[in-house]
């Protein structure tokens, strides 16, 4: 297999963490040679992918409340945020779903934006921002308020409890808060709060990830494109069809059982343990 069918394979094997790192670095890559400025060795975002602090810009262009949270304005900004959000995101399907993790990384993203563009109107600033930040801390947040007590083992330190990690991260944001980079920090805290009032919510039996994954339904039931099966007559199978069904259900259900083998395999070894036959399988299995 090649490296690009390696990439494809996990992709589609790697759950919703994987394909969100994937977005994001895809994103970043197709930016550099449409908004890097070479001379200057900085990205020049458009206003209709950045999320701009002036409200007549975002009421205009509302998708950059969104779009803003898949860029980011160099390598090491993408790498330190797919680091932070690879760890954020392991705890967080820990407890919660995809579906949930999908909702969260959207909803904290459009409040991150929201709070950057008020927050800036009535300081009388004026500046564009683009990020995953905001969005990776919400996740944190919400595994942190979660499971506070949580134990991490940390490189060179042991165990620390994930409480202590997530607090250490957010003071560093409110002592930087007036030292640069402002827009920012008040993203990265904007994502924190939001994060909390989404447990707290989900605690009480509210689940603000339902507006995004409604959303998503419904958009996708008015682009589908595909006709209506039009009304058939319903016949008895007989003995010998429904024989036949039976034994599919029955290969489906070991093929399930080589994958989730293969899977367990890849989340103790990693993936470069896996056999070539093994990822052979998990490509085919995949199509």
């Amino acid at each position: 297999m090649s490296i690009i069918e390696d990439l494809k394979l996990q992709y589609r094997i790697g759950g919703i963490s994987n394909k969100m790192i994937y977005w994001n670095v895809g994103f970043f890559i197709v930016s550099i040679p449409l908004f890097y400025q070479f001379k200057l060795g900085v990205f020049d975002y458009p206003n209709w992918l950045a999320v701009s602090s002036e409200p007549n810009v975002v009421f205009y262009k509302p998708w950059t409340l969104v779009t803003y949270a898949f860029f980011h304005y160099g390598f090491f900004h993408l790498f330190f945020n797919m680091m932070i959000l690879n760890f954020s995101s392991r705890l967080f399907l820990t407890y919660f779903t995809q579906k949930q993790y999908l909702g969260l990384y959207f909803l904290a993203a459009i409040f991150s934006g929201l709070v950057f563009v008020l927050s800036f109107y009535l300081l009388g600033n004026s500046a564009m921002m683009v990020g995953a930040s905001a969005a990776i801390m919400a996740l944190l947040v919400a595994t942190t308020t979660y499971q506070p007590l949580m134990e991490i083992r940390l490189l060179l330190i042991g165990n620390v409890k994930l409480w202590h990690i997530t607090a250490v991260l957010l003071l560093i944001d409110l002592l930087q808060i007036q030292m640069s980079n402002t827009g920012g920090h008040i993203a990265h805290l904007s994502g924190a709060f939001f994060g909390y009032i989404y447990i707290k919510l989900l605690q009480n039996g509210t689940d603000l990830s339902r507006i995004v994954t409604n959303t998503i339904t419904f958009f996708a039931t008015i682009f589908d494109k595909k006709k209506t099966t039009p009304f058939k007559k319903v016949h008895v199978n007989d003995k010998k069809t429904i024989v036949k069904r039976e034994s599919k259900i029955v290969i489906k259900d070991k093929t399930q059982q080589q994958i989730d083998e293969i899977l367990d395999k890849i989340s103790q070894s990693g993936y470069d343990s896996l056999t070539q036959e093994e990822k052979e399988f998990l490509f085919q299995s995949g199509k």
